[in-house]
Formats: structure tokens, sequence, C-alpha cells
């Protein structure tokens, strides 16, 4: 291998060091619980809320495509699909998001409380 190689194999081999990430340190095992249980009740939560969204919505729906005249001319099976989902997947989304924020608000809270001493 000339010199010219070899410089070039060697500058690749620090090129690609440098670009690779270090490694992040991992979080205590108490947070890491915390994590996990903050986002299965919000799954939990959510799914709750999909379930209560999906009959207050499929009910109307079905029985609006069916009965008004407007409906019954504009909204085929899958514009009345899309209206179920989009509210099944809003509800969703919404009240997991609320949960996990304020699960983490008040897990940052009680750390907040526990680090802070009383100026008395």
């Amino acid at each position: 291998m000339g010199i010219a190689q070899h410089w070039w194999a060697v500058r690749r081999q620090d090129i690609s060091m440098a670009s690779m990430p270090s490694p992040l340190p991992k979080p205590n095992a108490v947070a890491e619980i915390s994590l996990k249980q903050c986002s299965h009740d919000g799954v939990k939560a959510g799914a709750k809320a999909a379930a209560i969204a999906f009959i207050a919505s499929a009910i109307p729906v079905m029985i609006g495509a069916r009965a008004i005249p407007w409906a019954r001319s504009n909204l085929n099976y899958a514009a009345q699909a899309h209206i179920i989902s989009l509210v099944t997947g809003a509800a969703y989304f919404v009240v997991a998001d609320k949960t996990i924020l304020a699960s983490a608000r008040k897990n940052s809270f009680e750390k907040l409380a526990g680090r802070v001493e009383s100026p008395l």
C-alpha cells in the first residue's frame, strides 16, 4: 500500500470515527420505570377515549347517512369510515398526549419538591 493510499485509509477511518455519535448515559432505573408507567397510562387512557369516541361518532354518522337526504347522496361508505376514523384517532392522540404531559408534570413537581428545602 502506497503512502497516499495509506493516508486515505487512515483519513477515512478518522472520519467514520468522528461521525459516530458518542453513547448517551443510560438513565437510572427509577426514571426508566417512571417513563414506562407514564407512557402506559397515556396509551390506556387514549384507548379508552378512542373506544368512546368511536361509538359516539359511528352511531350518528351511520344513522345520518341513511336518514338525511344530503348525507345519503354525498357520504359513501369510504367517507363514513373516514369521518369515524378521524374522530377516533384524534380522541386517542389528544387524550394520550394530555395524560402523558400531566404525568410528566406531576413527576417533575415531585422531583422539584424533593430538592427544594424550606427557606425557614
